[in-house]
């Protein structure tokens, strides 16, 4: 069965970053809780160190979410281990989650933890772009998993069902040389330039030029969908409701549909009722009760 075949009763619900709401986002307690509140997948970011490993982080720069500061980048996986990934949220963190020296993960971090869940379990990872790597993101990406055992043909390594998202289409693009279509999955954003240039605060020309590539990608990333380059869709839940023929079109046309982030009830309502096939969510046990 295929991923465009499966027809599930409810919406399969991704644990966005882990339970990212009860935990840091993208820590081992995140992901543990994802799997005990029964996600029927988990979603990560992914960034290259200075010494190529594939590390869990969305931002490009370690300041928001650790108490280090400046780009992932720059620094080693060694560095990175140094550093407190957790504590910025402010919860205690059980510990049969782990030490908060043991928080910080790599890709195959959390495909251990992946094939300990004893069930089939989604694994969506977003390719995070500008990268200063550029595309080696994506090939590196793709070497790490194959080491582990991945199967680029079915998208399967063990118990785990890997797809593969970027608001990039030149990463679409890459991916699709090596990645059969219907396992790759074009995100999508509703880019208001005006808006955009205004909160990204560069003024006018610098933050003008930013905007104007968003729109582009946003552009150029529906054109994939209208084409049928790729088997999945990815916009985000204000895009939703936007543009509704839109989202209604390429259900039609047998896109399979993963809308983010999902957390308020009438969202989750209102994604059920449009027959979406994934729900990204910051909150999974929540979702799940409701569906």
């Amino acid at each position: 069965m295929t991923i465009e075949d499966s027809a599930p009763a409810r919406p399969l619900v991704y644990a966005h970053r882990g339970a990212s709401a009860d935990f840091a986002e993208h820590t081992r307690a995140a992901y543990l809780r994802a799997l005990a509140d029964g996600a029927d997948g988990v979603e990560c970011d992914v960034h290259l160190t200075r010494d190529q490993h594939v590390v869990l982080l969305h931002d490009a720069n370690l300041d928001r979410t650790s108490d280090g500061t400046g780009p992932v980048a720059e620094r080693t996986i060694d560095e990175l281990r140094l550093l407190d990934f957790s504590s910025w949220k402010g919860v205690h963190i059980p510990e049969a989650y782990g030490a908060r020296s043991e928080q910080f993960l790599t890709l195959p971090d959390l495909l251990d933890l992946l094939r300990d869940a004893g069930r089939d379990i989604g694994l969506a990872i977003e390719l995070k772009h500008p990268s200063p790597y550029q595309l080696k993101l994506e090939d590196r990406v793709l070497e790490v998993l194959s080491r582990e055992g991945w199967d680029p043909l079915t998208s399967r390594l063990d118990n785990i069902r890997v797809t593969f998202m970027s608001f990039s289409p030149d990463s679409v693009r890459h991916l699709r040389k090596t990645v059969p279509g219907e396992f790759i999955c074009q995100l999508l954003d509703d880019i208001n330039v005006a808006e955009v240039r205004e909160e990204l605060g560069l003024g006018p020309f610098t933050g003008g030029a930013v905007a104007n590539m968003m729109k582009a990608a946003q552009l150029e990333g529906e054109r994939i969908l209208n084409d049928c380059e790729v088997g999945m869709a990815g916009p985000g839940i204000d895009y939703v409701r936007q543009h509704a023929r839109t989202v209604q079109r390429w259900l039609a046309s047998g896109r399979r549909f993963r809308v983010w982030t999902v957390d308020a009830e009438n969202d989750v309502a209102l994604c059920q009722g449009l027959g979406i096939h994934e729900i990204t969510t910051n909150k999974p046990a929540q979702v799940l009760a409701q569906l």
